[in-house]
């Protein structure tokens, strides 16, 4: 039979009179938010070939577009130096120049007003005394993670200004790392922020390993798409095609041919897709166990619910990649799958806080 507890957790624990600030919370999901935003345009970006069409980083000046037919000229004139445009775009117009520009221009601009959306009403609530102090060192750490995350982005646009046509593969995966561990970061702070009122909850609800599950789903989520940064990186979407099988084979040929061996997790092409394949597949079953296992045992309803809805979005993510991939690609399925993964991480972090919650209050 289960115990009903009579306390909650609150975001009031470890510092007294401190409750928990509704408004704090939004504005860290408005940033997370932003956050998924400019990973969702760069997913764009990338499908576009966008990504070198600005080939200067300029973090204050380049704010401002092109204004005239000049402008447009000199900048365009700098992307013709690099090797995208000679081997790949060579008699490009300016119109379709333009094109591409803009989504650079776009993912910069939205990444650059983070900086002020974050910082500004930070330190008006430093001075209303609503940021407690076992908060501060955590929110001047994701300042901070955002400022790196400007730097690898640069990095990795240089990465194929010289001798690539393209971003080099590793490089992407650390930007959108980045990207994805701020937005997670933003979303847990949030959630604990949001936590003001303490309610009943059932103890003998959840167990060690419903946390434990919770946490390795997380991890997966995010290691899935790190893995689908590689795919990305190296275009491996567009290859192989078909499902379930990978030129008619479960277990494709190729997948070991590179020397050192575990160059193949991160150059081999066929062993990018494949493991981006299976690690789908895992994360999609232990989700399905997860939610099984919290509908039979668990008491708690926002246990109970996040494990369901976090089932669902699996299965509707491996759909929607499959379709992505069967499409070979297009724009509008690529942006909804880099889209899909966010919202799959957003749900997974709230399952596990949810279980952890509830186990706090045993």
């Amino acid at each position: 039979m289960a115990v009903t507890a009579s306390r909650g957790v609150s975001a009031s624990d470890g510092e007294t009179g401190w409750r928990g600030d509704n408004t704090v919370a939004l504005w860290l999901a408005v940033i997370a938010a932003m956050v998924a935003l400019t990973a969702i345009i760069g997913a764009a970006t990338r499908l576009t070939g966008s990504g070198l069409s600005i080939t200067e980083w300029q973090p204050i000046l380049g704010v401002v577009p092109p204004l005239n037919e000049a402008d447009w000229l000199a900048a365009f004139a700098k992307y013709k130096e690099i090797p995208q445009y000679t081997e790949i775009n060579k008699g490009m117009s300016l119109d379709a120049f333009k094109a591409i520009y803009w989504w650079e221009w776009s993912h910069r601009l939205i990444a650059r007003s983070i900086g002020v959306v974050f910082l500004v009403p930070f330190l008006a609530f430093v001075v209303a005394g609503r940021i407690p102090r076992r908060l501060a060192p955590r929110l001047v750490l994701l300042f901070a993670l955002g400022g790196l995350q400007g730097a690898i982005g640069w990095i990795m646009v240089q990465s194929g200004l010289v001798d690539r046509v393209s971003v080099h593969p590793l490089k992407l995966l650390l930007h959108l790392g980045c990207a994805v561990l701020i937005f997670a970061l933003l979303l847990w702070t949030a959630f604990e922020v949001a936590e003001r009122r303490a309610r009943p909850i059932h103890l003998a609800a959840v167990s060690r390993s419903a946390s434990t599950g919770a946490s390795i789903l997380v991890a997966l989520v995010y290691l899935q798409i790190l893995s689908g940064a590689l795919v990305a990186g190296h275009k491996a979407g567009m290859t192989y095609n078909t499902w379930p099988l990978m030129d008619g084979r479960i277990i494709p040929s190729g997948l070991g041919t590179l020397s050192p061996w575990w160059s193949n997790i991160l150059e081999n092409i066929t062993t990018v897709q494949f493991n981006h394949r299976m690690l789908a597949y895992a994360v999609v079953a232990i989700g399905l166990l997860q939610a099984i296992a919290m509908l039979r045992v668990a008491d708690d309803e926002a246990v109970r619910r996040s494990a369901l809805w976090l089932a669902v979005a699996l299965a509707a993510q491996m759909a929607l990649g499959i379709w992505t991939l069967l499409a070979w690609v297009p724009l509008h399925l690529g942006v909804a799958h880099q889209a899909g993964a966010l919202g799959v991480l957003a749900l997974a972090l709230w399952h596990l806080f949810a279980v952890r919650r509830a186990r706090a209050a045993s």
